[in-house]
């Protein structure tokens, strides 16, 4: 949800197609979105865990229920601020 958020911003924006890509952190630049440096972290994050679904090869190590709870608390809240700044 986040990718869609943070293209949506992007076509909003540009008046265009977005890109093919999935870096959060440039999608977010090219839409002239300003994170916070703990929001650019996290955005780091989840692209993290969203490779598996495009390259099932990548494992990467899975956080402990705690960080998954902290996550997705911190997803929420991000594109709860995503949405309001559309």
């Amino acid at each position: 949800m986040i990718e869609k958020a943070i293209k949506a911003h992007w076509v909003k924006k540009n008046n265009d197609v977005t890109p093919r890509s999935h870096n959060l952190i440039n999608l977010s630049e090219e839409a002239s979105l300003e994170f916070d440096n703990d929001s650019q972290i996290f955005l780091g994050i989840l692209m993290k865990y969203q490779i598996p679904g495009r390259y099932p090869d990548y494992n990467p190590i899975l956080p402990d229920q705690y960080r998954v709870n902290e996550y997705l608390n911190k997803t929420k809240e991000l594109l709860q601020w995503l949405k309001m700044k559309l």
